[in-house]
């Protein structure tokens, strides 16, 4: 919950412009913002998202935004499962599932949080945790669907504190994540599968992070929201 329009477009603007990379970059604003970003997007490499969605496509839903809303002003991808969505609004498996597989269904690319708290890794539970988040939140989804699905792992304990897993943690927590689809869906399926790494990135942390094998890209936050530190985290790939 961060920008105004005009703070929106002017970012989506410096980005633009700080940019240069053959790897995919996509940004979500908030929803007030995504018919005008979009615009100034249109033409670049840039793609956008949204941060999250519905778990129904109209009705007497007041307050929501459905993914044919999203789908209208121009953004194909949305960022579902969000620990604060999971943790502030109590968003569970059940609901977060109903949204994973409306999505696909509408051509949606969806981006996928999962991720332990700091007491259930402290405890020795942070695979028992992101393996049920995962089973659960994609009960029912095709292997061909997986195509267009992107795993984020946020550890909640690294979200805007400022800590961060290290290297070596996160990408045994990727590679769990890896084996845990490979065993559920397909081998091959894991293995093109994209899995991103979320939690207080930034570019004096981005290349140790991404060089990792299992690690595939960044769910960046705050580092975000100021275009040469987003810059930075893109060029220290």
């Amino acid at each position: 919950m961060n920008k105004s329009v005009s703070e929106s477009v002017r970012l989506a603007g410096e980005l633009i412009e700080s940019i240069s990379t053959t790897h995919r970059v996509m940004i979500a604003p908030p929803f007030t913002a995504l018919a005008a970003v979009s615009s100034v997007l249109e033409g670049s490499s840039i793609g956008l998202g949204a941060q999250n969605m519905a778990s129904a496509e109209s009705g007497a839903h007041t307050g929501e935004i459905s993914p044919g809303m999203i789908l209208d002003v121009g953004a194909e991808s949305v960022i579902l499962g969000h620990s604060e969505r999971r943790a502030i609004y109590g968003e569970d498996d059940s609901v977060i599932n109903t949204k994973v597989r409306l999505a696909l269904s509408l051509g949606m690319e969806v981006i996928l949080c999962v991720g332990e708290t700091l007491q259930e890794r402290e405890s020795g539970n942070a695979e028992t945790v992101v393996g049920r988040q995962l089973e659960l939140s994609l009960d029912g989804v095709e292997p061909a669907q997986f195509g267009s699905l992107v795993i984020a792992y946020e550890p909640v304990w690294a979200i805007g504190t400022g800590a961060t897993a290290s290297p070596d943690d996160a990408d045994e927590m990727h590679a769990f994540v890896r084996s845990r689809i490979g065993k559920s869906v397909a081998t091959g399926v894991a293995e093109s599968l994209i899995i991103q790494y979320g939690g207080s990135v930034k570019p004096e942390n981005a290349a140790s992070l991404l060089s990792r094998q299992n690690i595939d890209g960044a769910l960046v936050g705050g580092a975000s929201l100021d275009s040469e530190s987003f810059a930075a985290i893109i060029g220290a790939v």
